[in-house]
């Protein structure tokens, strides 16, 4: 008990401590932005992270510390949950690992520094999934409540969580303990009371045209020509071996397979884990056969995988009792440490460039450096203009927009036109009525993009060139990014996506 709350605390206080040293990536910087226009949905997702960044920053600013806050906390406490339900089922030793585990993994550690919608997801599948197995043990109305509040929360925060429904299905229907509980009033009223959170979001999309609906059904490759391909899967399954660490993966697959013997975990609590997580995981392997699945989805599938292996496999494992230094665990201790090492290395990598890589294979330079920068100069440029006061910043891409809001002096509202890429939450925020006649200053990624600014303002001046940098020990001064930026005028409207494809999904008629 005491070492499993000093690693999660420690864990903890380390990324409280380095939360606040680097710039926020574009799309956490895009999510700072939903906290300032709060409302029951947006167009990429559900509103739970924008709810939590703006009281966090009510509380504590707009700094990128009080921006994380949020995710940081909501990692910490599906930790909690995941150790509560290792004690649970099996033992405080098994609730160690499964502790080492949380805060070892590059995919959990991203999940708590970078503030998206996962971080809250992963707290509230959690949470569902403790009081899940709470509830088909116990078959009590309180922690099937305390499973539907869980969903619902979880639905607020990802649309991942529908997910959870299939899982828990498969773990109960193919339990002869469990699959009682289906003839029970109770799960249905959990049931009811999560769909019952969830109706805020449903209100917003059928007043909006139902464009969340319409991006997820984009995401999942609905325009995609092609059925089947194998092009996606070695990237899929390679990009979830490094973020979980290759042998812990491995791990994770074996316990999906050897788990049901039940030679160690009785079969039911076996089955309950494994649908849990392998459901989902295979639901994305079958989109990986169709589009790229972005290393992040699945990330929900492996929390009760975590507590499988720490039971099956670790020297916290059900009924063992043999020496933490036993030739049989260190594959297990390989594992884990192989993970750590990874997860400090990429942190550290980006706190400062310990790693001698060019910019054009840090990613991590590419998205957290610079845009401090970016926004001294478009802000020097802003007051140059003739009429500032009368004149607004603009990226041609959300990501632009949202880190130049945040990094210029006042932080002010920026736009993003979205003509010429995609649809985003900007277009719920303006009107081309807020802004005819105004003059813009613009940042933008493609040269050839001035060639069709005129479209929309009446007058454009050439475009500069604008290079960001970063400073490393061993290579220098690096460009980062090489963007363009131009200043417009009089703004004659058009600011909103127009679809190339009439067809397209994302289109409303």
């Amino acid at each position: 008990l005491r070492l499993t709350c000093l690693v999660l605390s420690a864990r903890l206080a380390v990324r409280l401590l380095i939360s606040g040293q680097f710039l926020l990536v574009p799309d956490e910087a895009y999510y700072w932005q939903w906290s300032r226009y709060l409302a029951l949905g947006y167009h990429d997702h559900p509103p739970m992270i924008a709810w939590g960044i703006w009281g966090a920053t009510k509380l504590l600013g707009h700094t990128e510390f009080a921006v994380r806050l949020p995710a940081m906390l909501a990692l910490a406490a599906a930790s909690v949950y995941l150790c509560l339900l290792a004690v649970r089922w099996f033992s405080w030793h098994t609730a160690l690992h499964v502790a080492l585990l949380t805060q070892g993994l590059l995919l959990l550690n991203g999940s708590a520094l970078i503030a998206t919608p996962d971080s809250m997801l992963l707290l509230f599948w959690a949470a569902a999934s403790y009081h899940a197995a709470r509830a088909v043990e116990a078959d009590t109305l309180l922690q099937w409540l305390l499973t539907g509040i869980c969903f619902g929360l979880g639905l607020l925060s990802k649309y991942t969580m529908l997910l959870f429904l299939p899982s828990l299905f498969f773990a109960m229907i193919f339990s002869t303990e469990y699959r009682k509980g289906f003839l029970s009033y109770r799960p249905w009223l959990g049931l009811a009371g999560g769909c019952l959170l969830f109706t805020p979001v449903l209100l917003w999309n059928a007043r909006n045209n139902w464009v969340t609906f319409r991006h997820l059904l984009f995401q999942s490759g609905e325009s995609e020509p092609v059925l089947l391909t194998l092009s996606y899967l070695p990237d899929f399954l390679a990009t979830q071996a490094g973020l979980l660490s290759p042998v812990i993966f491995v791990l994770i697959i074996a316990g999906w397979i050897t788990g049901w013997s039940g030679k160690r975990i009785p079969p039911a609590r076996a089955s309950f884990l494994i649908w849990m997580s392998l459901s989902t995981f295979l639901l994305f392997t079958l989109l990986a056969l169709h589009v790229r699945i972005y290393g992040n989805w699945p990330a929900p599938a492996y929390l009760t995988a975590l507590v499988l292996i720490a039971a099956l496999y670790s020297p916290g494992q059900v009924g063992k009792k043999t020496s933490e230094k036993a030739p049989r665990y260190r594959l297990w201790q390989f594992g884990l440490g192989l993970a750590f090492f990874c997860s400090i290395l990429v942190l550290t990598q980006l706190l400062y460039p310990v790693l001698p890589l060019r910019v054009k294979l840090d990613r991590l330079a590419r998205e957290s450096k610079g845009w401090d920068e970016l926004a001294q100069i478009v802000e020097k440029k802003l007051q140059g203009m003739a009429r500032p006061e009368e004149t607004f910043v603009f990226g041609l891409r959300y990501q632009f927009a949202s880190e130049l809001a945040f990094y210029m002096t006042g932080q002010p509202h920026t736009v993003s036109i979205n003509r010429w890429s995609r649809p985003n939450v900007y277009d719920f925020w303006f009107t081309d009525e807020m802004l005819l006649g105004k003059d813009a200053v613009g940042i933008f990624e493609h040269k050839a993009v001035i060639t069709v600014l005129p479209e929309v303002f009446e007058r454009v001046d050439p475009v500069m060139t604008v290079t960001l940098h970063r400073n490393g020990p061993w290579f220098g001064k690096e460009t980062v990014h090489t963007l363009y930026m131009a200043r417009c005028y009089d703004f004659q409207g058009g600011r909103a996506w127009v679809p190339k494809n009439p067809a397209d999904v994302r289109a409303v008629q």
